[in-house]
């Protein structure tokens, strides 16, 4: 049976506001690698539309944990990483869709300087925790 524990603010460390501190879970390890926001058929989803974008990377990794049994309940870290911090309310938003704040992950979020495919503008990878 898979247990995720979150632990929203350990002693000495404040809360966060949109993500846990630490999450630890038993059960089967699921690596997402990075996913970015075509859509279904490789196009460019949202085309200048920060938003749309960002929802479409969120639902990209949904997609892919549940090809191993998991969902977003299942997701202990995602990671995100953004050309432009411009676009964090945009994916802060996306993120509040598929990830209430009574099942916040651990989580990271980078700007880099691009990415692979340069019309894209954020990508997502995830670590999830499935039943053994």
């Amino acid at each position: 049976m898979t247990h995720l524990t979150r632990l929203p603010a350990p002693d000495g460390v404040a809360p966060a506001a949109q993500y846990t501190r630490a999450v630890t879970g038993t059960g089967r390890l699921v690596a997402v690698s990075g996913r970015l926001p075509p859509d279904e058929d490789g196009g460019i989803a949202g085309e200048g539309d920060a938003g749309a974008r960002a929802r479409q990377v969120l639902e990209n990794p949904e997609r892919c944990p549940a090809a191993a049994g998991a969902t977003f309940d299942d997701v202990m870290k995602p990671a995100c990483c953004v050309t432009d911090t411009a676009h964090g309310p945009a994916v802060r938003a996306a993120r509040a869709e598929h990830l209430p704040d009574g099942r916040l992950p651990a989580a990271s979020a980078v700007q880099v300087a691009g990415l692979v495919r340069p019309e894209f503008p954020l990508e997502v990878e995830a670590l999830a925790v499935v039943d053994a």
